[in-house]
Formats: structure tokens, C-alpha cells, sequence
């Protein structure tokens, strides 16, 4: 194994340092991300009410598409981020979803150009996820891989709730003709923020100088394939298609397909069933939007955790990740009750407050199950493949997200005169699709095989 240069100091954890700037890289792509979700209201307002005059069915097309190219960069994002090396490759992506997150302020009203930026910051935006968890492969020891995963996946939580407080202040503070145009402003720049500490503190472990050797050790202490050990930011060459022959891949490309869209769902239709289920203004639904992403953050740190309870105590690291997998897929179940305990004729004022406990706690276990997830790669596959797989991965969950905004906004248009049960449809799609994932990705991974011959 190759160990960095001379001149480091003594001690270090800077790996946690490297986690942080994952989380706010994550917290700004998040946010730019969620920003059109509290504008639904407004762009589904009647042209001659001063809003755009679109559908719920335009709506769906808009975070679709979005969706879509997401999805089909992640795959090319990957194999770039795997070639060029994270350093650059993250702040690459910044830079583009950061710059088409301003443009959108200038998009007008119609649908079909705000589809097109928006599907150009999709392209960005796609770089994040393989970028970060290949840099969470490079930077941890198995163990650890869970929790640095969780802790900046709940970036994305922490993004969603600047943007739940962000959004309703621009629409309120500007007017709604200039608040939506200025929330998509303030986002998009602050995003250029993020680079200056990126380029200032991070490097591979190999040539950071602010790591010591002993770090440096810890980090590798588990690594299981030659490869793993050269320590770069760059990867040696892996084809992308050859991915595609083991049963690993499809597992994991399941496992987000089935259950990226739910995440989708709560991110752009969550203050839309609260407007709809109870009334509630722009205003109204800050509070409650901002608390269900608060507890994710919980959910998602305290997930990561799991596992190491269970290696801890002796047990082998995939089959801890698989078991704390289980519990977590149980817990959305909670969602079938979401419409019950949301009915104002039985619970009265009560009724939004049972609803978003429920939310609440599906959201949280969402996160939780994301962190674990997402670790499953790098428990299987080289670091040098960590990038692709996770990109072809998240390409699969954009799919599963397309599926899940195109059948709310179909829901929402058919049961326009009743949208709970529209939204009734859409809470059981939310809980039982966990469960359904970790069964399928049981059969096809029953036990624990490292790949080792890419």
C-alpha cells in the first residue's frame, strides 16, 4: 500500500472534515432541488389570478422530466467521475446545477422552457451522489462507510429545510411575480459558495496533506481487492458494461428503483397534500415541511449507525448492513395510516399534526434505508467501480422517480374533486415499497461476495 508523503502531522481525522463538505455539497442540492415544489402553487394559479395557469398534469411533466435526465446523466456522471476523479468531478457538476438553478429565474411561464433548464440542471445535479459516495469509499473504512453516508445524505434533509423556510419568505417578501424568480436566484448562487471550500481543503488521501498516517492506515484497514490500495483520486480504467454481469449491480439498481421515487414523492408533493388535505396556505405548510425534514436528518444519521452496532458485535459487515435494512423497510409501513389519522371529520385540528407524525416517521426511515443502501456498493465492489455502480444505480431510482411524479400527477388530475384519495393511492405505494425492494435484493445477494475480478 502506497502512504502519503512526508510532512503530515501526528494525528488526524480529517476523513470527518472531508464528510462535511459532502453534507453541505449535498445541503446545496438539495435545496436548489426543492425550491419548486413550494412554486406548484403558484404555477398551477389560473393565468388570469396572476399565476402560469398550469395543471397538475404539467406539474408532473416538469419534475418528470427533471427527473429523467437526472436519471440518465447519474449513468454517465459515474463513469466520468470514476475517469477525471472526484475533486473535479463534483465541482464540475456544482458549477452546471448551480448556473441552470439561476437561469430558471428567467425561464417565463411556460411549461416547455422551464422543462428545458430544468432538465439541464438535472444534468448537474446528477454528479453529486456518485461523486460522494465514491469519496466516502475513498475516505472510510467499511465500518464507517454507513454513517459518513448518512451523516452527508442528511445534507439533503438539511437542504430541503432552508428551502422550506427560503422559498415562502421570496414569495412573501418580493410578491409572488418576483418571489419566485428571486428564490431561484438565491439558491442557485449560493451554490458557488461551496467551491472555494472544496478546491481550498480537498484532496485524495494519498496527497492530502492534512492527513496523518495513522488516519491514513485506519482508512484502508479493511480494504478486501489490490485495487482498493492504490490510492488515487483517479481509477484505472473498468467497462461499464461488464457491471452489468453481476447480480450485485441489479441488486442495487433495485433497491433505488424502488424506492428513490418515494423520496421524490415527499420532496415535490409533500406541501401540495398538506394545501389539499388541510387547507393550509404557503405560510402554513413552512412549519410542518420543515419538521418532517428535521426528523429525516435523525432518521437518516441515526440509520447509518445500525450497522455498526451489529459489527461490533461480532457480525459480518454485509449481513449487519442487510439485517438493519429489514427493521429499517418495516417502518414506512406506518404511511397505510397516513390518510386515517389525516381525517379532519375524526380528529379534527389534530388530524395535521397525527399526519405529519406519520410522514415524519416514513420519511425518517427513508433516510435511513438511503444511507444503508448507498453502502452496499462499496461493501461489494472496488473503489475503482464505486462511481459507475452508484451511477447506474441512481439512473434506475430516476426511473422509479419518473414513475412516482407522473402516477401523483395522474392521481391528482383524476381525483381533482378528491384529492385524499388521490394522495390515499399514493401513501401505500409509499409503504410497501421498501420491503418489496429488500426481497428482491435478498434473492438475487443471499450472502456476502466481494467482487474482485473487474
Amino acid at each position: 500500500m502506497d502512504s502519503p508523503s512526508t510532512s503530515r502531522p501526528a494525528a488526524s481525522s480529517f476523513r470527518w472534515i472531508v464528510c462535511a463538505l459532502l453534507f453541505f455539497s449535498t445541503t446545496f442540492n438539495y435545496m436548489d432541488r426543492q425550491v419548486i415544489s413550494y412554486l406548484k402553487e403558484f404555477f398551477c394559479t389560473p393565468a388570469a389570478q396572476g399565476g402560469f395557469g398550469w395543471t397538475n398534469q404539467d406539474f408532473s411533466y416538469l419534475t418528470s422530466w427533471f427527473t429523467a435526465f437526472y436519471a440518465g446523466m447519474t449513468v454517465i456522471a459515474g463513469l466520468v467521475i470514476d475517469k477525471i476523479g472526484t475533486k473535479l468531478g463534483l465541482a464540475i457538476s456544482l458549477v452546471i446545477w448551480s448556473l441552470f438553478g439561476v437561469l430558471n429565474a428567467f425561464a417565463g411561464s411556460l411549461v416547455r422552457t422551464h422543462i428545458l433548464v430544468r432538465s439541464a440542471f438535472g444534468v448537474g445535479e446528477a454528479g453529486n451522489f456518485p461523486a460522494s459516495i465514491k469519496t466516502v469509499a475513498e475516505w472510510f473504512p467499511k465500518r464507517e462507510r454507513a454513517l459518513a453516508t448518512a451523516i452527508f445524505n442528511s445534507g439533503s434533509n438539511f437542504g430541503a429545510m432552508v428551502a422550506a423556510l427560503l422559498v415562502p419568505w421570496c414569495l412573501t417578501h418580493y410578491g409572488d411575480q418576483h418571489g419566485w424568480k428571486m428564490a431561484f436566484v438565491f439558491t442557485g448562487a449560493s451554490g458557488f459558495l461551496w467551491l472555494i471550500f472544496w478546491f481550498w481543503l480537498y484532496d485524495p488521501p494519498h496527497s492530502q496533506k492534512r492527513l496523518s498516517q495513522a488516519e491514513y492506515e485506519y482508512i484502508h484497514a479493511d480494504d478486501e481487492d489490490a485495487g482498493d490500495k492504490v490510492d488515487g483520486d483517479k481509477a484505472a480504467k473498468v467497462s461499464w458494461f461488464s457491471l452489468f454481469r453481476y447480480r450485485q449491480t441489479l441488486a442495487f439498481a433495485l433497491g433505488k428503483f424502488m424506492t428513490d421515487g418515494i423520496w421524490w414523492f415527499y420532496l415535490f408533493w409533500l406541501p401540495d397534500y398538506l394545501k389539499k388535505q388541510f387547507g393550509m396556505t404557503k405560510h402554513q405548510v413552512m412549519l410542518p415541511t420543515f419538521i418532517v425534514y428535521g426528523v429525516a436528518i435523525v432518521g437518516s444519521v441515526y440509520g447509518g449507525s445500525i450497522p455498526m452496532a451489529f459489527i461490533k458485535k461480532g457480525m459480518p459487515v454485509y449481513k449487519a448492513r442487510m439485517l438493519a435494512m429489514l427493521i429499517i423497510a418495516a417502518f414506512p409501513l406506518v404511511a397505510l395510516t397516513t390518510q386515517y389519522f389525516g381525517d379532519v371529520s375524526r380528529f379534527g385540528s389534530m388530524a395535521s399534526v397525527l399526519a405529519v407524525a406519520v410522514i415524519c416517521v416514513a420519511a425518517a426511515a427513508h433516510q435511513a434505508w438511503s444511507a444503508n443502501l448507498f453502502t452496499t456498493v462499496s461493501d461489494m465492489f472496488p473503489k475503482k467501480a464505486v462511481g459507475s455502480v452508484t451511477g447506474i444505480g441512481t439512473a434506475a431510482g430516476g426511473v422509479g422517480g419518473v414513475i412516482v411524479q407522473l402516477l401523483s400527477g395522474y392521481l391528482n388530475d383524476i381525483f381533482k374533486d378528491h384529492p385524499q384519495t388521490a394522495y390515499l393511492w399514493m401513501f401505500v405505494v409509499c409503504a410497501l415499497s421498501y420491503l418489496i425492494a429488500w426481497s428482491l435484493m435478498k434473492i438475487l445477494v443471499p450472502r456476502h461476495k466481494p467482487i474482485t475480478d473487474l
